[in-house]
């Protein structure tokens, strides 16, 4: 599926057609990949807006913790702020201002596959080191690593239980509509034991790309020293549904409705991650809402700050640090995971804090 000029769901039919159907981890990956390589997808006049568009005070909080993080670990030298798909550049530009100030002047390192916001994050930070992947970031000091709304938009793969057992859930046709099919194989073993028995009908996602990426940011935080931050809407413990959405101009809209020229996410399952995490021996500081972590920091005071700075601005700051911290809009849903190699302290705004 290499021709970028033919559309994406053409593409996806003749598939279809000719081989069958493709699992969901295909068509959310394939639609993701040709979706972040044509364009910037942040901003009013993009698709959505991330919190570091919001407001500065999101990245300069997250600068103050990985400052603080550092600081009370030895302020050891050289160390790397390493940020996975950096979006326009937007946080680690506040939170290296923020931080800078406390004498924490890393390295900067993104992880970005799309050429569109490289070329943004680019103008934004043009000291920075970009990889395609974690493979290729330095090993010889500690790593301060933040992923935003990184996690989401990783490829999923759903099961589905049947009238004989759990099936991968596919994407196949009825006509030229994509429509949701059960596989043929029967995927029992990679159900937990006590979701086997769950009535038919019932959806279980996992998220292979995420469990690897987090394999390999605890091995490097293992090996290396260092923290990292996990920020995304999600849950802390297994939930069964779909959470497959799709995002255009910031309204949702029907996952199939356009392949390639809308964003797919899914919810995150923080709580395998975490497992995943422990299980090389880093240790899991705490996951929790994003409206409690950034009360800790003192989003409060900041905006108070700010307003006082620049009063005519003062509707728009309250507005955005409640955005960012309210049950009904971000504060709930959006969780912050934090993790730290073993002999590196607890973090501010965690239980182990």
């Amino acid at each position: 599926m290499q021709d970028q000029n033919l559309p994406l769901a053409e593409m996806f039919r003749r598939l279809i057609r000719n081989t069958g159907p493709i699992s969901v981890t295909q068509f959310m990956g394939e639609s993701n990949a040709r979706y972040y390589a044509a364009k910037d997808p942040l901003g009013g006049a993009g698709d959505f807006i991330t919190a570091p568009e919001i407001s500065q005070m999101f990245g300069e909080l997250i600068g103050l913790w990985l400052a603080d993080m550092w600081i009370s670990a030895g302020r050891e030298d050289p160390v790397y702020y390493v940020e996975l798909g950096p979006g326009r550049g937007t946080l680690a530009k506040d939170a290296l201002r923020a931080a800078r100030k406390y004498g924490f002047e890393p390295r900067v390192h993104f992880v970005e596959t799309s050429p569109a916001l490289k070329d943004v994050q680019l103008k934004s930070l043009p000291g920075a080191i970009w990889h395609d992947d974690l493979s290729t970031i330095p090993q010889d000091g500690p790593i301060m690593l933040v992923g935003n709304e990184f996690l989401d938009a990783l490829p999923i793969r759903q099961l589905v239980r049947g009238e004989d057992g759990w099936r991968e859930r596919m994407v196949g046709l009825d006509d030229d509509r994509f429509v949701f099919v059960a596989g043929g194989q029967n995927m029992d073993p990679a159900v937990p034991v006590d979701w086997r028995d769950a009535p038919e009908g019932t959806i279980l996602e996992t998220c292979p790309a995420a469990a690897a990426i987090m394999y390999e940011v605890a091995g490097r935080l293992n090996d290396q020293g260092g923290a990292a931050l996990f920020i995304d809407y999600g849950y802390d413990a297994v939930k069964g549904g779909s959470t497959l959405q799709a995002i255009q101009n910031h309204q949702k809209v029907d996952p199939f409705a356009n392949p390639g020229g809308a964003d797919l996410t899914a919810h995150v399952d923080f709580s395998t991650l975490a497992r995943i995490a422990q299980s090389r021996d880093v240790r899991h500081i705490g996951t929790v809402t994003q409206g409690e972590w950034l009360s800790a920091l003192g989003i409060a005071s900041r905006a108070e700050n700010l307003a006082k700075r620049a009063p005519h601005y003062g509707a728009e700051i309250a507005a955005a640090r409640d955005r960012l911290i309210a049950p009904d809009q971000m504060g709930t849903l959006f969780k912050v995971m934090g993790l730290a190699s073993d002999n590196w302290p607890g973090g501010v705004g965690f239980p182990a804090g």
